[in-house]
């Protein structure tokens, strides 16, 4: 290769330069680690449809064959579109009992710059939970070990690992046929995949990625409740 592009073995997160070796024929041989004598990606044989399972199941191996041996970018369009996701859902909950099938109704709602309200916060959110972790990492990094931490790899592992939050489309397929249980659970699934992800990246304890996690949920709670006791809220300013 061009450059020191390493991968890690899904096993043993040991780098190793390549996935495999392109032989005459179109024969491919999967590359064997040496440090754990297993091949270094089994997921590059596997179905996709396998691979997420297995990132649902929050294995290790399947979250360091994306992390590390893909070349996923689609982080921010992830992002967006979650966010949009639950915009719609507390911006519905704002409007629930004053639905009307008239289509003309629905139009105009849509129209109501309080959905545009609702986004920036969730997007707010979104930004103090990240800001929260990669302070708390850094923070810890620098004082225990003397260095640093790669803040793109690991906003990139905090942004995929939110894909949880793309089960909140059924809940706007079928609006509110969903209870606050439903939701919750969604976002203890959300948080675990967060802290699978800074895990994986960073090769350290599951308890120091929950404390991470902790740190950052904490930011956010902070940020939406200073929200909710200004004076002012981020949908007045939009519908102002």
């Amino acid at each position: 290769m061009g450059k020191e592009a390493f991968f890690r073995c899904v096993e043993c997160n040991e780098k190793s330069v390549e996935l495999h070796r392109d032989y005459s024929n179109g024969i491919l041989k999967i590359t064997i680690c040496e440090s754990c004598q297993k091949p270094v990606d089994k997921y590059i044989e596997y179905d996709p449809v396998i691979i997420l399972i297995d990132a649902i199941l929050c294995k290790a191996q399947a979250f360091r064959h994306i992390l590390f041996n893909t070349s996923l970018n689609i982080h921010w369009k992830l992002c967006v579109f979650c966010l949009l996701c639950e915009a719609y859902l507390r911006w519905s909950a704002l409007h629930g009992s004053e639905r009307s099938s008239d289509p003309a109704d629905i139009i105009r709602y849509t129209k109501e710059w309080e959905f545009y309200g609702k986004f920036g916060l969730a997007a707010l959110e979104l930004m103090a939970f990240c800001i929260g972790v990669l302070s708390f990492l850094s923070l810890w990094m620098s004082c225990l070990h003397g260095g640093g931490v790669e803040f793109r790899p690991l906003l990139r592992g905090l942004l995929l690992s939110c894909y949880g939050k793309v089960l909140l489309i059924p809940v706007v397929i079928w609006e509110h046929d969903y209870s606050p249980l439903c939701l919750g659970l969604i976002r203890l699934f959300v948080l675990t995949s967060n802290s699978q992800a800074i895990r994986v990246i960073l090769n350290c304890s599951r308890r120091l990625s929950l404390a991470a996690v902790c740190f950052g949920l904490l930011s956010e709670t902070l940020i939406a409740q200073a929200c909710r006791n200004l004076p002012w809220s981020i949908q007045d300013l939009w519908t102002s």
